[in-house]
């Protein structure tokens, strides 16, 4: 049987112990979550619904993508207050960390003109988001700022995940579009493989916790 996620007060994530691992873990599967984004932008066929989003406001304030990524989680973390939402020590890491490893990936990294490559960008792009999503969320430190909002949500109004965040994402997507955001076959391919290649590596990546009273297991 795999290891359960657990939903725990920051405190209480640190006493849970196995550090070693799990931090190092956070802050990789984090890292790679913002290089994987800047591969689907050099990709040009299209983000993830979020991102649809910021690449949408960059385009009338001045600021990079990373920069966005971050005031975007800020903003979202603000609208976790009203649906009592509590922060852990990746939710923080989360708003930070993103956007600075997309912005560092990005002045890495060129469009290519080939449309060869730019599929493989926008596919690898997608898989290593879902392994850099198995890895953080798998380090038991907490949700990112848009995954608490979607279960904060959840929590308060009853209704259940898959509609909420469908809801959610293509709010975004919508909101991101008319900002001139960049739609495309990878914002679709994103969508419906993200989900599944997660759960298919997250039992990998879920470290065991010691624990010293039950824990309320995380909804799927």
């Amino acid at each position: 049987m795999p290891p359960l996620l657990v939903d725990l007060s920051p405190i209480a994530q640190l006493r849970a112990g196995r550090l070693a691992r799990r931090l190092p873990q956070l802050l990789v599967g984090l890292w790679l979550y913002g290089a994987s984004l800047a591969l689907m932008v050099r990709g040009d066929l299209g983000l993830a619904p979020w991102d649809v989003l910021h690449s949408g406001l960059i385009r009338h304030l001045p600021v990079t993508l990373g920069q966005m990524v971050i005031i975007a989680s800020i903003v979202v973390l603000l609208l976790w207050i009203p649906l009592r939402e509590k922060p852990g020590i990746g939710t923080v890491a989360n708003a930070l960390l993103v956007g600075i490893s997309a912005d560092v990936t990005l002045s890495l990294l060129d469009r290519p003109d080939d449309m060869a490559a730019r599929v493989s960008l926008m596919l690898l792009g997608v898989f290593l988001n879902g392994v850099a999503t198995a890895l953080y969320i798998g380090s038991q430190f907490g949700r990112g700022p848009r995954d608490g909002l979607m279960t904060g949500l959840v929590r308060r109004t009853g209704w259940r995940i898959a509609p909420v965040r469908t809801g959610i994402e293509l709010s975004v997507v919508v909101l991101g579009v008319a900002l001139g955001g960049a739609l495309g076959v990878g914002t679709v391919l994103y969508a419906f493989a993200l989900g599944p290649l997660t759960q298919w590596m997250l039992p990998v990546f879920v470290v065991p916790l010691v624990l010293d009273v039950r824990t309320p297991e995380l909804d799927p």
